[in-house]
């Protein structure tokens, strides 16, 4: 079975160029199926049916998994069963008939302006790590990028004069994003007075975001410096990698923005993902709907 999925990860990879981080994720979720299916005495893919699976659901939930793991985990076992019936190694897929559980679609605390404004304000600009930092999030919360494109960005990838910033999103899909004047200033700034030091005389490396080691700088490190700054400005919110990102999408629509728009500068490749946002500013659309319906 393990080698079914090893052909399914690389399928993945090479044909449907999904991102590596991706690719761990299912792989750790099917090495949990398996496993199970093994514990439950069966050593055949062909064995299974629709009840191996829900009881792996049930399973995942009486460990304590949330209800957005569990979906996710089924969500992987599907796209996996899908592949064996189209590569003809199973003649039916068990899981076709399936449903995710019913997810509330919760986004994390999203940032008030002022808080942004606070966030923004929190490094220390006489030094060059923080003049790196404030050009990372202030080009964060202009874009809306996710953390995985913004470690990925080079030099090349931003264009000053036409105010935009190309980025290779998931599934290797490119896009083009509107900067700002104020994450414009910010990453001349850093790349004119902060990011030669860094780079300590490596002029070969062409990523935007550096290191103190001089080399690009890791997702890990992104969400440290995010979550270390919104310490220092005492916001108390749970904030998370995607935090700024969230915060984009929810400050355009509340301002009026249309949903395709923000779904194009966000790289949602189903518009529902975005309606997410929708839900967070109740009270302006009460507002919209008592100033323009014809019967309030």
């Amino acid at each position: 079975m393990q080698e079914l999925v090893e052909n399914f990860l690389s399928y993945l990879s090479v044909e449907r160029s999904l991102s590596r981080n991706t690719i761990i994720s299912y792989r750790r979720d099917l090495k949990k199926y398996l496993k199970y299916l093994k514990d439950s005495n069966i050593n055949s893919l062909s064995q299974t049916v629709r009840k191996n699976i829900s009881d792996f659901m049930f399973s995942l939930k009486d460990g304590g998994l949330s209800a957005v793991s569990i979906a996710r985990n089924l969500a992987a076992i599907k796209v996996f069963y899908r592949f064996l019936t189209r590569e003809r190694i199973l003649t039916t897929d068990p899981s076709s008939l399936l449903d995710s559980p019913k997810l509330w679609k919760k986004i994390p605390d999203v940032l008030s302006v002022d808080e942004v404004e606070d966030l923004l304000k929190a490094p220390d600009l006489k030094t060059a790590r923080g003049l790196r930092d404030k050009a990372i999030l202030e080009l964060m919360y202009a874009t809306g990028l996710r953390v995985s494109e913004a470690v990925n960005l080079s030099i090349q990838d931003v264009h000053f004069d036409a105010g935009f910033l190309r980025c290779i999103g998931k599934g290797s899909k490119e896009r083009i994003v509107p900067l700002g004047k104020e994450s414009i200033y910010a990453i001349k700034k850093y790349l004119e007075s902060a990011r030669p030091k860094l780079a300590k005389g490596n002029s070969g490396d062409s990523f935007l975001f550096l290191s103190r080691l001089g080399k690009k700088i890791s997702r890990q490190s992104f969400w440290k410096l995010i979550k270390h700054y919104a310490e220092s400005a005492r916001i108390k919110k749970n904030i998370r990698p995607h935090t700024l990102r969230h915060s984009f999408a929810t400050h355009l629509l509340e301002r009026g923005a249309d949903l395709r728009s923000v779904q194009e500068m966000l790289g949602h490749a189903d518009i529902s993902t975005t309606q997410i946002y929708t839900h967070i500013d109740k009270n302006r659309l009460k507002t919209i709907h008592k100033n323009f319906h014809p019967r309030p």
